[in-house]
């Protein structure tokens, strides 16, 4: 997908590939840090354009976000860039918080010097489950919908949503001394997404979780 702009004698050509994408690397404007890496749309750079905020396309949720909606951590753009093949994109930003989802400035903490310690996974559109299933809760949150059960403990407040939280990991208990697998995966999955709704009744977010399990992995404890 090709989409041509230009100004007068000038012309920018933008090389999206066959799904309508085209990678977005973030940096910040004065450290020159490299943040992370997203993908955008033609509906996400026109949006990105219009406010100067950063606005990205999820492969996962196959959908736009808006970079700190959630968290607030939005990234204020000041410049993109387009590489000399017209492919990638450069986004040189003011970040007002965290850039990843773990608490950390940047995505990029991972030092690689070989592969003798590296595991090597086929890309799973499944591994962000818990990013989207979070992203759905507040957007029932923020956008209510008729007969969302969601919606219906949000309607009866932190207390019961908290009692549902108690009772789904009692269910869990019970599931996990009996030995039901597969029970047990249910019940696990119901106490995630109580303890989700939980997250979000209280106006926090998932990077303030990653940041403490992060903070405690790096103490070892």
């Amino acid at each position: 997908m090709w989409v041509e702009n230009g100004k007068g004698d000038h012309m920018t050509t933008i090389q999206f590939d066959e799904k309508g994408l085209i990678p977005a690397v973030v940096q910040d404007h004065q450290t020159r840090k490299l943040l992370m890496v997203a993908y955008m749309n033609r509906e996400s750079l026109a949006k990105t354009l219009e406010s100067r905020e950063a606005w990205f396309y999820s492969r996962s949720r196959e959908n736009l976000w808006h970079k700190g909606e959630t968290s607030g951590n939005f990234l204020i753009v000041k410049s993109i860039k387009l590489d000399c093949d017209g492919d990638t994109l450069l986004l040189e930003v003011d970040p007002k918080g965290p850039a990843c989802h773990t608490g950390q400035d940047s995505c990029f903490n991972t030092d690689l010097s070989d592969l003798d310690n590296c595991n090597f996974i086929v890309a799973d559109t499944d591994r962000n489950v818990f990013m989207d299933l979070f992203s759905i809760i507040e957007d029932r949150k923020l956008n209510p919908k008729n007969g969302s059960y969601t919606n219906k403990l949000f309607d009866e407040g932190v207390s019961r949503i908290a009692q549902k939280v108690v009772e789904e990991a009692g269910e869990t208990a019970i599931a996990g001394v009996t030995g039901q697998k597969e029970g047990l995966a249910s019940e696990i999955s119901d106490l995630i997404y109580h303890v989700f709704v939980l997250i979000s009744a209280n106006d926090m977010s998932l990077e303030q979780v990653f940041a403490e399990l992060s903070e405690r992995r790096e103490s070892g404890n």
